[in-house]
């Protein structure tokens, strides 16, 4: 069995620039992830209509994705924690691009459903390697303004859908926008001239054995990350995967008019991941957390029920800065309570396993839309998930401003 391996050379502290790029290289790999993610939200009807198949078939490649995200985790954070960040990360960018290509030049349902599969793995890769990197080369002080940052990468990825939804989808329909998502590939570009390797894995340099040891003595730890997540991603994909139908199909709205309200409500989700991270650095990251879900679930009637466009309108952009308010906070909390040997594999895999188990959530609101309609089904599942994600963030434990250089778990 391996023993712990020495720094191959001195271990030199990053450079503030060389933070700065570490942050946007990490940034724009989840934003680009994220865009990539939200462009089947949109176009949803469009490829029923194509494949001949009923929005809950489209709506169950979502959950296709989402199911396949851990096993991106698990296979790229172990690299991550074993021999690096960078290249991991770099890996994981080429191929989720080149899918995402493909999923654009798919035949039929049959191979669509098995590249948004394939894609999952590629997500579920990016998150747990590009946060670690991230955090680990931000300072304490910092920390929560910059993971609000950085998990509003998600935000912006959903802008830059919304923004090729309006743009480009009216003219060349749903596969260009596909086509789009390969540029992603060129990001690896900057993270090989500009991203240095994590000082803190270089500090640890984990093998097999101090891995192995790690997960065995946090288990139970690891156990309640994966509840939390589950529920904040509950939060998430229960607010933001079926919206866009709903406004087209309970309320009415054209193409342009749901992109618009789109744009809108993801300029409030990336207010408030960076609203709601700073504060964390003042209130603690749990307190901040439940603060934001629990504002969501007042939220609920604005977001739903309003009769006019404008108050619509404002209720999701508030649904948004609250609920992305509360994942502001997630990379530095999980990064903190994740233990230094396996901080890529612990806080990528909780996550996507939260995601694996929330990702039931469109087909099956698409389901019961078909009963119930879109309205009482999203208003009933949000107020559900808003509740038990409180209560589960207010369960756990918090290490605001750990030193993540540190080789001590």
């Amino acid at each position: 069995m391996d023993s712990l391996a020495p720094a191959l050379e001195p271990v030199r502290a990053i450079t503030p620039s060389e933070a700065a790029h570490t942050l946007l290289a990490s940034f724009l790999g989840w934003a680009l992830d994220a865009f990539d993610f939200f462009i089947l939200i949109f176009v949803m009807p469009a490829v029923a209509s194509e494949f001949h198949r009923p929005i809950s078939h489209i709506a169950f490649t979502i959950t296709a994705t989402l199911a396949l995200r851990p096993v991106g985790a698990l296979i790229f954070g172990w690299v991550a924690d074993r021999y690096g960040r960078r290249i991991p990360l770099m890996v994981d960018v080429i191929f989720y691009s080149i899918v995402e290509v493909l999923s654009g030049l798919a035949p039929t349902y049959g191979w669509f459903l098995f590249m948004r599969a394939l894609y999952g793995i590629g997500m579920g890769g990016e998150w747990g390697v590009g946060a670690s990197l991230a955090m680990e080369a931000v300072a304490p002080r910092w920390r929560g303004f910059f993971s609000g940052l950085l998990q509003e990468g998600y935000a912006v990825g959903y802008l830059l859908a919304a923004a090729a939804f309006f743009f480009v989808f009216p003219h060349y329909g749903w596969r260009a926008m596909f086509f789009l998502g390969g540029a992603p590939a060129l990001l690896t570009i900057y993270i090989r001239t500009k991203v240095p390797e994590s000082e803190a894995w270089q500090r640890t340099r984990p093998d097999r054995a101090h891995i192995s040891a790690a997960i065995r003595a946090n288990w139970k730890l690891f156990l309640y990350l994966c509840a939390l997540m589950t529920m904040m991603n509950f939060v998430s994909h229960g607010t933001q995967d079926m919206y866009p139908t709903f406004l087209e199909k309970t309320r009415g709205f054209d193409t342009r008019t749901v992109a618009t309200i789109a744009l809108i409500y993801n300029v409030g989700a990336l207010l408030g991941g960076l609203t709601f991270g700073y504060l964390s650095d003042r209130w603690g990251r749990r307190r901040t957390m439940a603060t934001a879900v629990i504002c969501a679930g007042f939220v609920i009637p604005l977001w739903i029920y309003p009769s006019t466009l404008a108050v619509l309108t404002a209720g999701a952009f508030l649904m948004q800065f609250m609920v992305q308010g509360a994942w502001g906070v997630i990379p530095a909390h999980l990064t903190e309570l994740s233990p230094p040997e396996v901080r890529g594999l612990f806080s990528g895999l909780a996550y996507q396993i939260g995601v694996l188990m929330a990702s039931g959530a469109a087909v099956s609101q698409a389901l019961l839309a078909e009963r119930f309609g879109y309205a009482a089904t999203l208003a009933s599942v949000a107020a559900i998930v808003m509740v038990l994600a409180a209560v589960v963030i207010l369960l756990g434990r918090e290490r605001m401003g750990r030193d993540l250089h540190s080789t001590e778990a």
